[in-house]
């Protein structure tokens, strides 16, 4: 399956790329509403390192989703994949592109569901909802940062 959110940024795709670099980058782009907290941050410069986030799902159950970055391109692409965490699989490519007007930020997810049939039946639902809301409000963080006249 696939989800992909895009978005304008008023910004040079190096500044939109030098927002993910920031070592405080995944935590800054954790939604308030998500229960979830980073354990151990990585460098997205650094093929083979390894970002871990606890996220609770429901009630009292938590999951640790352990990430590791596979391909480094600035200021154009980066990816990671999950190692461990709630889906079969996935793979992120975080993608930036020159624009007219600054740079497109682009993000890529493919990934296959857990349960099998039933997951996928119930992605459009379940999953696609949240991954909707949740790259909506990182793509407003990223605007948001980038977008801001240097200090």
């Amino acid at each position: 399956m696939r989800f992909v959110k895009q978005s304008l940024i008023r910004a040079s795709p190096e500044r939109v790329f030098a927002f993910h670099e920031q070592p405080e980058a995944l935590v800054l782009l954790l939604p308030p509403w998500e229960s979830a907290r980073v354990i151990q941050s990585a460098k997205i410069s650094e093929v083979g390192a390894r970002a871990i986030v606890e996220t609770r799902i429901i009630g009292p159950i938590i999951v640790q989703w352990i990430a590791e970055h596979t391909v480094y391109r600035p200021p154009h692409m980066f990816e990671d994949i999950q190692i461990k965490g709630l889906f079969r699989s996935w793979r992120h490519r975080h993608i930036v592109e020159p624009h007219k007007d600054g740079a497109t930020l682009r993000d890529e997810i493919d990934y296959d569901p857990s349960l099998g049939f039933v997951g996928r039946a119930l992605a459009p639902l379940l999953i696609e909802s949240r991954l909707r809301k949740l790259f909506d409000y990182r793509h407003q963080v990223t605007r948001d940062w980038c977008e801001k006249p240097w200090q």
